[in-house]
């Protein structure tokens, strides 16, 4: 809400403000520095990239050597200041992220604009979920001008910028309980890193080195690094080259009983096609109509943005449920994800059927996913567009274990997988709580007692 706009009704006790009007002081812009100032280590400084991601991310700072100590310190930010992109792309531009505290010395940096606010007038926790709101960030696009390969924001109009806010109390309220499922968020996500860290250190020893029956006494878990597991009613280990017999293969040293293969000896491959878009009837609600943008992290691709009718899925080249997808042209070749349902592709994708009697589905996915894309994105660069034709895909080479281990590294790999997906759906439930509590929150349609 900015300028003389139409000022919609609000509930009793609360009123409209300029932003300009609760800060102290300007909204200003951070400390300017040259490039060659910036060192591996020194005083860190706020940039861009440190509040990317809506939040203060230490691991996004610049430094700045401490010789420059005494002119910066001006410059220090406190705990409730706000920092906001205002030289972006539009994209990025109106992202906002406040100082909690860490680390305990953050430097106001340039390109951020800072805003201070008068905390007996607005609760800074209050103004940072009022400014994160989707509308507000198009309210705040909306003054950005066009400068060249970005836009910008100047800092007299976002002190115009019209918030609505409630009694202080009201805001600290409003802010705790916001806060309190942000946190919840923020935790969840740590949750869902952790596990995709300790699926990425199983995928690099279990696909490179298998698992086999242990000869050992005991049993410990992966995380307790003894790299050993329960599993059928028997304890697996993974192969060590001390223990184990290994040998020498185009990728890389693997374990004796293991061959290569290319994808074209594990199963049929299918090259996807799109049904003529001017007859619509070849276009409905029937069957899954698979495009790179339906390829995520998601293992398992559960819809589509669009669909097929059953004379467009006749006329196409039809794929089965777990069959292994993967994106051969493209910014985003190499993407790989398993089918659930019988379903066809577009020309971006080629698919890999798999030989049940040489590959378990799920295997082939994690073998796929950890094997081909590389090789996929090495052969693409060599042309202007990226592109690996069916021939060219075929001819990549993975391992085939036994199909027994097959299935043992798929059940591993999978266990893990369902966490981060359980994870994955309590975050996004998380996040509609958020929204709905946003929307009723922060415009006073549900009032919190103080």
């Amino acid at each position: 809400m900015v300028g003389d706009k139409k000022m919609e009704k609000l509930p009793e006790g609360w009123k409209f403000v300029r932003l300009g009007e609760i800060i102290e002081g300007k909204i200003r812009n951070g400390f300017t520095y040259n490039y060659y100032q910036i060192t591996q280590k020194g005083i860190p400084v706020a940039r861009i990239e440190t509040i990317s991601d809506g939040h203060i991310d230490i691991s996004k700072v610049g430094y700045i050597s401490e010789i420059l100590a005494k002119k910066i310190m001006k410059f220090r930010l406190q705990v409730g200041d706000i920092l906001l992109s205002h030289i972006n792309s539009f994209e990025h531009v109106g992202k906002a992220a406040i100082y909690k505290g860490i680390p305990q010395l953050l430097i106001h940096g340039m390109n951020l604009l800072l805003i201070r606010l008068s905390k007996d007038k607005c609760e800074p926790f209050y103004l940072i979920k009022f400014l994160k709101q989707k509308k507000i960030r198009n309210e705040i696009r909306a003054l950005s001008g066009q400068a060249v390969n970005q836009v910008s924001i100047k800092p007299y109009y976002l002190a115009n910028l019209l918030i609505p806010i409630p009694p202080l109390p009201e805001q600290r309220k409003i802010a705790e309980i916001l806060e309190t499922v942000d946190n919840s968020i923020e935790k969840t996500d740590k949750i869902i890193e952790k596990y995709k860290r300790i699926k990425q250190g199983l995928m690099q020893v279990l696909l490179t080195k298998g698992i086999v029956e242990s000869d050992e006494l005991g049993v410990m878990s992966y995380e307790a690094k003894n790299k050993s597991f329960e599993l059928e009613g028997k304890k697996w280990e993974i192969r060590s080259e001390k223990k184990h017999k290994f040998k020498d293969s185009p990728l890389g040293r693997i374990p004796e009983e293991w061959e290569v293969v290319e994808l074209g000896e594990v199963g049929s491959i299918i090259t996807g096609s799109t049904p003529s878009t001017k007859k619509q009837e070849y276009y409905g609600d029937d069957y899954q109509f698979i495009s790179p943008e339906d390829i995520n992290e998601e293992k398992y691709i559960t819809k589509t943005q669009k669909m097929l009718s059953g004379s467009g899925f006749k006329i196409s080249r039809q794929i089965p449920s777990q069959s292994i997808c993967v994106v051969c042209i493209g910014s985003t070749i190499g993407k790989v994800a398993i089918t659930v349902e019988k379903c066809t592709t577009n020309q971006q994708i080629n698919t890999i059927v798999p030989d049940n009697d040489k590959y378990f589905p799920e295997a082939l996915y994690y073998f796929v996913l950890y094997y081909v894309q590389n090789p996929l994105r090495k052969e693409a660069g060599l042309q202007a567009v990226p592109i690996v034709n069916k021939s060219k895909f075929s001819k990549v080479k993975i391992p085939l274990p036994p199909f027994s281990e097959q299935r043992r590294i798929a059940f591993v790999l999978s266990q893990i997988d369902r966490i981060i997906e359980r994870e994955q759906r309590y975050k996004a439930k998380l996040e509609r709580i958020k929204q709905g509590l946003m929307e009723d929150l922060l415009t006073g349609k549900l009032r919190v007692e103080v």
